[in-house]
C-alpha cells in the first residue's frame, strides 16, 4: 500500500500514478523482501517485467501507460497514436502502446507495446508533462509521416490545427528541425499563409480544387460568427455575398453550431 511507504517514495508512486519500478523501490529504501512480500501478499501487483502497481485494484488507463514508459526505461517516452491519445489528436485509445527511445538504447521487446526509435528523441520530448511523453508538433510529424496516403498526412495537420493543440508556425518550426521528412514539400503548403484556417483534408483539398479553379473569391477560414446569440465558426465564409460553405460538418469543429448565411463577425 502506498501510504506504508517511505515519504519520497510514496510521492514518487503517487507522480507516477501508483507505480514503481524495482530498483526505484529499493532506491527508496525497500528491501527486495519487502518487494517480494508485497507481491505475494497481492498488496502490490506486477504491471510488466520489473514494474509493480502498489495497489491491488485494477488499474487506469494511465497507470498501463506509464508501465510501458517506466519498462523501456531511461529516454523513454510515449509516441505516435498513444502521445495523440493523451494530447486530444485522437478520440479512441491506440490497441497498442506506442514508446519511442533514444536510438542508442536496446530494450528487449515489451508485450503490447511498438517500440519506435529516434535520433532526436531528447528534442521530441515534452519538458513537463506526465507520463513522458512526445511534443504535440513531434507527434504530429511522426503520424504524418507514417500515414498511407498524404491526405491522411494532411488530415493529422488538419486536425491538431482544427482543435487548437498546435499552430502552423510551430509545426514548421519541428519540421524544419528534422533532417528527414517524408512528403516534406506537400506538408509545408499547410504551413504557409494560404492555408490559414485550414482544419480538415476536405478543407485543404477545397482552395486548389474547388475555389481557385472556378475563380471563386477568397474566403475567409474559420471565421468567427454570431448567430442566436452565441459564438459559431464556418469552414469558408464569403461575408460580401452572405453565404458560407460548410464542408465537415459538426462532428470535425468543437464547438461549432449549426446555421448558415447572414452571420456577421465577432468585432
Amino acid at each position: 500500500m502506498a501510504s506504508e511507504l517511505p515519504d519520497e517514495l510514496r510521492k514518487l508512486a503517487w507522480f507516477q500514478d501508483g507505480l514503481l519500478t524495482g530498483r526505484q523501490a529499493v532506491a527508496g529504501g525497500l528491501s527486495r523482501e519487502a518487494v517480494k512480500w508485497r507481491l505475494g501478499t497481492r498488496q502490490w501487483q506486477r504491471m510488466q517485467t520489473g514494474v509493480y502497481a502498489v495497489f491491488s485494484g485494477p488499474p487506469d488507463r494511465r497507470a498501463i501507460l506509464w508501465a510501458a514508459v517506466l519498462r523501456a526505461g531511461p529516454g523513454a517516452m510515449l509516441s505516435y497514436h498513444t502521445a495523440a491519445e493523451l494530447a486530444g489528436l485522437t478520440d479512441r485509445p491506440s490497441p497498442v502502446v506506442h514508446v519511442t527511445l533514444p536510438v542508442d538504447r536496446a530494450v528487449k521487446p515489451i508485450p503490447g507495446v511498438v517500440l519506435h526509435r529516434s535520433g532526436r528523441a531528447a528534442q521530441a520530448l515534452h519538458p513537463v508533462l506526465a507520463p513522458p511523453r512526445t511534443r504535440i508538433e513531434e507527434t504530429v510529424l511522426d503520424l504524418a509521416g507514417t500515414a498511407a496516403t498524404l491526405d491522411d498526412a494532411y488530415g493529422w495537420i488538419t486536425r491538431a490545427l482544427g482543435r487548437r493543440l498546435t499552430t502552423q508556425a510551430l509545426l514548421d518550426d519541428a519540421m524544419a528541425q528534422r533532417p528527414r521528412v517524408r512528403w516534406r514539400a506537400d506538408l509545408a503548403t499547410a504551413m504557409s499563409a494560404d492555408w490559414a484556417g485550414v482544419h480538415s483534408s476536405l478543407e485543404h483539398r477545397y482552395l486548389p480544387d474547388a475555389e481557385r479553379p472556378h475563380a471563386l473569391p477568397r474566403g475567409t477560414r474559420q471565421a468567427r460568427a454570431r448567430q442566436g446569440g452565441r459564438s459559431q465558426y464556418r469552414d469558408v465564409l464569403y461575408e460580401e455575398y452572405a453565404a458560407a460553405v460548410e464542408l465537415d460538418g459538426r462532428a470535425a469543429h468543437l464547438g461549432v453550431l449549426p446555421g448558415l448565411p447572414g452571420a456577421r463577425h465577432d468585432p
